[in-house]
């Protein structure tokens, strides 16, 4: 499923950086279930609010949205 796929980029970046899901959605205001939900394709990243997306890029230190959402990128944020 290429949600799946797509979304494993976020969980990537947030254990780069060390967090839970319960931290990053704590910083984010979400619900830690709603991380998951994402990370493993039960919510598609397609329905994230732009003020949500944001947020997420911020907490992660992320500059290219395309990060949360591609594994295969470089995961690094410079």
């Amino acid at each position: 499923m290429q949600v799946r796929s797509r979304a494993r980029g976020l969980k990537e970046l947030r254990m780069k950086r060390g967090m839970t899901q319960r931290e990053l959605a704590e910083k984010v205001g979400m619900l830690g279930g709603n991380i998951a939900a994402i990370e493993c394709g039960r919510r598609s990243e397609a329905n994230l609010t732009l003020a949500t997306a944001i947020k997420l890029c911020d907490a992660l230190r992320v500059r290219n949205p395309r990060k949360l959402l591609d594994s295969d990128s470089e995961t690094s944020a410079d």
